[in-house]
């Protein structure tokens, strides 16, 4: 059993590296009993994802629905046969991650296959469901069972993830409108996202930044340059977006150079928080 969870884990860790250098760095930056469990909830969050954005040529509510219900056998029997479920499993009842959180991130998931707009309300939930959540699913594993830390710096993990997901919403906003149709930021029209429009929702990201500081600073030792490091890389993606006119933002997706994310990393030790 001891080789069939450890293969398990280290597939979740193989969908990590494939698909983001910049959080495959921050989570070696970690202690290392906090490596293979943010990689098995990478490696869950990351294939729902994929069900709703990719898998164009198949039925996506079928997929998504086989996977939730697959989700919660796995979390119920302690085992499946998918290795990415059963790693995920492992880390929801060894760390006693509320179903809620999962629930409310399969919503989110769910929410994807059919909006293509979204009025405010909508927007927060979507926010809550696919990056909130997350962030709190991470900081239950760093806060090892300890409710009283998790209840003071849930809030800032909460906006920490809110802050990756709009950072994304905007870096993305070409290819979620062109491939699948979607703009998430309510009132905002692609075909006419202006300048105060951009000024508006890169002033409510910054305050996401900023709030999330304050948690992060208060994170148990093991975890908090893992976690400086995911934000420092995503703050600097952040001011290049900010330093783009929206005409470049709505023909290219905006990058950091892996070199770049290497020299973040360099100043992350050189600098501590």
């Amino acid at each position: 059993m001891e080789l069939f969870d450890h293969t398990a884990m280290d597939c979740s860790k193989l969908i990590t590296q494939r698909y983001s250098t910049s959080f495959t760095l921050g989570i070696k930056t970690l202690n290392k009993k906090f490596h293979y469990p943010i990689y098995s909830i990478y490696g869950y969050v990351r294939y729902a994802d994929e069900i709703v954005d990719t898998f164009h040529d198949y039925d996506k509510t079928k997929l998504l629905e086989r996977f939730k219900s697959d989700t919660f056998r796995a979390i119920d029997e302690g085992i499946s046969l998918n290795p990415v479920l059963h790693s995920f499993q492992k880390v929801v009842n060894e760390y006693n991650i509320d179903h809620s959180l999962i629930d409310a991130f399969l919503k989110s998931m769910e929410m994807d296959l059919n909006e293509t707009k979204y009025n405010e309300a909508d927007y927060q939930e979507y926010i809550y469901g696919s990056a909130e959540v997350v962030g709190l699913m991470c900081l239950m594993v760093f806060c090892e069972g300890n409710r009283t830390m998790f209840k003071t710096l849930s809030a800032s993990a909460k906006r920490l993830g809110a802050a990756f997901q709009k950072v994304n919403f905007v870096r993305d906003i070409k290819s979620d409108f062109e491939e699948r149709g979607r703009v998430y930021f309510p009132g905002v029209d692609f075909n006419t996202f202006s300048a105060s429009s951009k000024k508006q929702i890169e002033a409510d990201i910054q305050a996401d930044f900023d709030a999330a500081l304050v948690g992060i600073k208060q994170l148990p030792k093991g975890a908090r340059m893992g976690v400086y490091l995911a934000y420092k890389y995503y703050l600097k993606l952040f001011r290049k977006i900010k330093n783009c006119p929206c005409s470049k933002i709505k023909e290219q997706r905006i990058r950091i150079p892996n070199t770049k994310k290497f020299s973040i990393l360099l100043s992350t030790y050189l600098q501590p928080i």
